[in-house]
């Protein structure tokens, strides 16, 4: 299928959501990307048959989900006593130790948001394969955006090696069906995600209205009174109160995110406050032989290198320990220094800000480790495993630094201080402006 730029006649503009840059779509070609010339984002990927391959993609990696949940995940044999799982039990197992929270967190990232992603995608590129939008299309389209950062079932994996590894010494470890399709399945869904072009998803859905008048490219698109959507990319001419809705999608606009640096730091604060408890309260209890022995993250980790497994407890030192309390630092830092910048080492920043955004979810492993055990390892007092009073918070620590790099928007690390201040004012509604 053509691209965008060889259906159009005129120039297709994008701000970049992480600078705010102003830049004009040159022809792309199958196999090709547009970067911003100013941080290097990347603004569209074209692909070689986006349709066809996300459809093909998307209704592999369904089947193998399918597969997964419906056939045996681990079993385990210890001194005669044996027990095999499945992969919704990972989830319902919870429920037992009155951690519903956990359950549903469990559920939605490793198996229904997942699901409801490739379903929107079959669904949206069976319209476009055929020719005309199906119902719901542009909501399901806007949905896709939203899902992405919150599918963890890479992260699962990790974490369900790092279970059997544990277990490997104790028990005895077969790997079942639905293992092996969990696992084509992440793969197939890291492929799926990689393989949609949003731009020519967009395009092809709802076509393009032409770009606002009087657009510089070259320059940031906000003190022209631009702003791009960060859903469709669409450039977007805001109100008189830098606000507005996307006339593609029917995003919320703002000439920056409303209130960026009051909620990140909200988060951050309470990421920090939770994450004192996750760290002092046992996050797994372990019975053996009727003795239950609790367990921190940081006793876990030495536990695991006092056994020898050195890479499993490098594993969750970074992921558990160091991940949380840089992104926190990171991100608080961000905060700090945005307002006072003065547009001064901003590409590095943005790039740290990159990371943060990135890194975060991995934080999950521990949590998917907790969930794993407590649903394989259960024969009463013989030996069992059973989250612990940490899991809550640490889970929430995860989550609120997850929303955090979300809701800081890296553009203010872009602008002058004078912008800023204008900005703000504008975003609090202390001031009205007839030329954004």
């Amino acid at each position: 299928m053509a691209s965008p730029e060889t259906r159009s006649t005129r120039r297709r503009l994008r701000a970049c959501h992480e600078c705010d840059w102003l830049v004009a779509l040159p022809p792309l070609n199958a196999g090709e990307k547009a970067d911003c010339p100013r941080c290097d984002h990347t603004l569209v990927t074209r692909h070689h048959w986006p349709a066809q391959r996300s459809m093909a993609l998307a209704v592999s990696a369904l089947i193998a989900l399918t597969i997964a949940i419906i056939f045996p995940f681990v079993s385990f044999d210890f001194q005669g006593f044996g027990d095999r799982i499945e992969l919704p039990q990972t989830a319902t197992s919870l429920l037992g130790f009155h951690q519903p929270l956990i359950a549903i967190a469990v559920a939605l990232f490793v198996m229904v948001l997942p699901g409801v992603y490739l379903l929107g995608v079959i669904w949206l590129h069976i319209g476009l394969l055929r020719g005309e939008s199906m119902a719901f299309s542009c909501g399901i389209a806007r949905s896709l955006a939203h899902m992405n950062p919150w599918m963890m079932a890479d992260v699962f994996i990790i974490g369900t090696l790092v279970s059997l590894i544990k277990m490997a010494g104790l028990a005895e470890i077969d790997l079942d069906l639905g293992f092996w399709a969990f696992c084509a399945f992440t793969i197939l869904l890291l492929l799926t995600t990689q393989s949609i072009d949003a731009d020519w998803m967009w395009f092809s859905l709802t076509g393009e209205p032409q770009a606002p008048e009087n657009c510089r490219i070259g320059q940031p698109a906000a003190p022209q009174g631009l702003a791009g959507c960060p859903t469709c990319g669409l450039v977007n001419r805001l109100d008189d109160k830098g606000q507005g809705h996307c006339l593609r999608c029917g995003e919320p606009l703002h000439l920056r995110y409303h209130k960026s640096l009051q909620r990140t730091w909200a988060l951050l604060i309470a990421a920090a406050i939770m994450y004192i408890p996750a760290n002092v309260y046992p996050i797994m209890n372990t019975t053996w032989l009727g003795h239950t022995t609790p367990s921190t993250i940081i006793t876990g980790v030495v536990e695991l290198w006092e056994s020898g497994s050195y890479p499993v407890a490098i594993v969750i030192l970074f992921a558990s320990i160091t991940v949380p309390v840089l992104k926190l630092i990171a991100l608080s830092w961000l905060c700090y220094i945005a307002p006072r910048s003065r547009n001064m080492h901003a590409l590095g920043r943005t790039r740290l800000h990159r990371m943060a955004d990135v890194i975060g979810r991995w934080s999950m492993v521990d949590i998917f480790v907790v969930a794993i055990l407590g649903a394989l390892v259960n024969a009463g007092n013989l030996m069992t495993v059973s989250p612990g009073s940490a899991i809550l918070p640490f889970a929430s620590v995860v989550i609120l630094t997850m929303l955090a790099a979300k809701s800081f928007d890296s553009r203010l690390l872009w602008d002058n201080p004078s912008d800023i201040a204008e900005f703000q004012q504008i975003s609090l509604g202390t001031k009205d402006t007839t030329d954004a």
